[in-house]
């Protein structure tokens, strides 16, 4: 057997053993997750003509919002946390126009909060390249910040009530941060198909997130478990790494993998089982050129990530992070000489 590969299997052989490869870390919070969005367009129920939906190519601007009035938000989501992404989000909305002082000209609602309406929002998030990361779901009222919410919030109150695939089991709360531009409000006769063409608005939502597990760099009884690429040796005080090499890391909590394994079934060797996330190494707090992070073959929860530590490191002690869906987990040390 070539001697890197009885090395590594070993190394992980005995991680698997002791189980530290097998079972989701707790989850840590809160995350703080920015989302931007653009060509937001609102389509107001304005009409009860059915075959007229979605029919005009051009711009048609909504009839006046009354209470009780149903809409559906439609937007591109651009960006996670300033970095490039794709993806869809959408909402159901129904007018509820609520105030201590409400404005009889819409047929506004005596309440005691004040609220524009109910939202159930969702933000179906894809890589750059088109993959699925997962969905965020939530819902609530659009007007008064929720207590706690970070300062950047502006507007809304909505509870994450759940998630899809990297995003499984979150939980949390979220709102919305200042408006660029404001949202379009369009008939429902207006044809979505030309929304990126006809324009809309641009919006950043911000979510402080509770996610079920997060990403979690495994420590064995020697240190992290942290190897050298060349011989899948463990990085220690006596066999450090060096700026430029490349490292593999092993770590629970990245998520689905392409093309996939059933829940809890331990991921394959062939084929192989790439983590379909975004998954990001911080080294010193600097991006490190991630260059591949597969599920290991035997385990359900347990991941290899081959990274390449900045040339420019410095040498001493450096720190290692990694993160996963843009959700970012422990931070743990290893010398370089």
């Amino acid at each position: 057997m070539n001697r890197n590969l009885r090395n590594l299997r070993t190394f992980a052989s005995a991680i698997l053993s002791a189980g530290m490869c097998c079972n989701p870390m707790p989850g840590q919070g809160p995350v703080i997750m920015t989302i931007d969005t653009q060509n937001v367009v609102e389509y107001q129920a304005d009409t009860g003509n059915v075959p007229q939906y979605a029919t005009n190519p051009n711009v048609v601007p909504a009839a006046p919002i009354r209470n009780f009035t149903v809409a559906t938000p439609l937007g591109d989501i651009v960006a996670v946390n300033g970095e490039t992404a794709k993806g869809l989000y959408t909402s159901v909305v129904t007018s509820i126009l609520a105030s201590p002082t409400p404005d009889a000209s819409e047929g506004g609602a005596i309440a005691d909060s004040t609220a524009g309406s109910i939202r159930q929002q969702i933000f179906h998030i894809l890589k750059s390249d088109g993959t699925a990361v997962g969905t965020i779901i939530a819902m609530g009222l659009n007007g008064d910040v929720a207590p706690g919410s970070p300062a950047a919030i502006h507007n809304g109150d909505w509870a994450i009530v759940g998630g899809t695939g990297a995003f499984l089991g979150v939980r949390g709360q979220m709102g919305r941060s200042v408006q660029t531009v404001a949202a379009r409000a369009a008939s429902t006769v207006e044809d979505p198909g030309n929304r990126r063409i006809n324009g809309g608005g641009t919006l950043q939502w911000v979510f402080t997130l509770f996610p079920m597990s997060t990403p979690q760099i495994i420590t064995t009884a020697t240190g992290p478990a942290i190897t050298h690429s060349a011989d899948f040796t463990i990085v220690s005080a006596a066999n450090p790494a060096t700026a430029g090499e490349i490292l593999s890391l092993f770590a629970t909590g990245l998520g689905p993998t392409n093309p996939g394994v059933d829940p809890g079934q331990p991921f394959t060797a062939n084929p192989l089982q790439v983590v379909n996330s975004p998954v990001k190494v911080l080294v010193n707090g600097e991006s490190a050129e991630v260059l591949a992070a597969v599920g290991f073959a035997g385990a359900s929860d347990g991941y290899q990530v081959n990274f390449q530590v900045p040339p420019g490191t410095a040498k001493g002690t450096a720190t290692i992070q990694v993160s996963a869906a843009w959700i970012p987990g422990n931070t743990v040390s290893i010398p370089i000489q």
